[in-house]
């Protein structure tokens, strides 16, 4: 397959989400997002996997922005992840949880577990860290200080900490949606298995646009049957009250309704872009 590139470090949520489709490859971590995509444009890896949405954050602005304004690589594939925070401790201070001086993690992270700080841990600090791996790492290299890391059980592993308490996110449902970027649209994603199919269309309105744009573009979709999993609105960054739309369709670009969809809405004057059309899988 060559070269995995993912939102790192070691450990994240992100390297779970590519070890899970990708196995035994190649992973190369990068510190940003931008950097991750940009590693797929230039060839320094086949693919990479960045973080598109979250049920409770919402979606990830960072990556949007850059697929649409920045570098446009294809979306050949979604890996949607369940996400379960554990709160770990160096192995030395196992037990301790009630003396507890402080707690790290990723600010998503912290919020998620909102309700368990609350309850359990209102006597120890809060501080926000760059991921959830780096807080496990930190947690690591300080065995003499009684703090703990929230973060996922593949950091517990990376970073030989044991998980004192397991599952403290506040809401069982939470997951969160990677994209697998690749040069060419119909690239093959090694999924054990497919749970659905996407198409993703970048659509913008007409530069005149009048009252009804929105609804005439809803249209297209709804008398053919198109079933849509998500509309999304994002500024073009042209000025205030400028917008494009995102739209997930689920099923696979076909020969004939897609297509014409497509057609009728760049008829009605709108700009429109296949952003990708790929499976996804929801992993356990």
């Amino acid at each position: 397959m060559g070269k995995i590139g993912y939102l790192g470090p070691k450990a994240t949520f992100t390297h779970q989400a590519v070890q899970s489709v990708f196995p035994n490859e190649d992973y190369i971590p990068y510190k940003t997002i931008p950097a991750c995509i940009d590693a797929v444009a230039k060839g320094d890896v086949s693919y990479g996997v960045v973080p598109l949405e979250n049920t409770l954050e919402g979606s990830v602005n960072l990556t949007l922005n850059y697929l649409i304004h920045e570098t446009r690589m294809p979306i050949v594939g979604e890996i949607v992840l369940p996400i379960r925070q554990h709160l770990m401790v160096h192995p030395q201070n196992e037990g301790i949880n009630e003396r507890l001086e402080a707690v790290y993690s990723h600010p998503h992270a912290i919020a998620q577990c909102h309700k368990f700080l609350y309850q359990h841990l209102s006597h120890a600090d809060i501080h926000e860290t760059s991921s959830t791996a780096w807080a496990a790492q930190y947690v690591q290299a300080h065995p003499e200080r009684k703090i703990a890391a929230i973060a996922n059980e593949l950091a517990a592993a990376e970073y030989g900490l044991t998980i004192a308490k397991g599952d403290i996110h506040d809401y069982s449902h939470n997951h969160t949606r990677f994209v697998v970027l690749h040069k060419e649209l119909d690239a093959f994603v090694p999924f054990s298995k497919e749970d659905g199919e996407k198409t993703t269309l970048l659509v913008q309105l007409p530069a005149d646009d009048q009252s009804g744009s929105l609804h005439q573009v809803l249209s297209a979709f709804a008398w053919r049957r198109l079933n849509l999993s998500k509309i999304e609105s994002r500024p073009m960054k042209t000025g205030l009250g400028n917008y494009f739309f995102i739209i997930d369709i689920e099923q696979k670009l076909d020969d004939v309704l897609i297509p014409g969809a497509i057609s009728e809405l760049e008829a009605l004057g709108c700009t429109v872009s296949i952003l990708g059309t790929y499976a996804y899988q929801v992993m356990e």
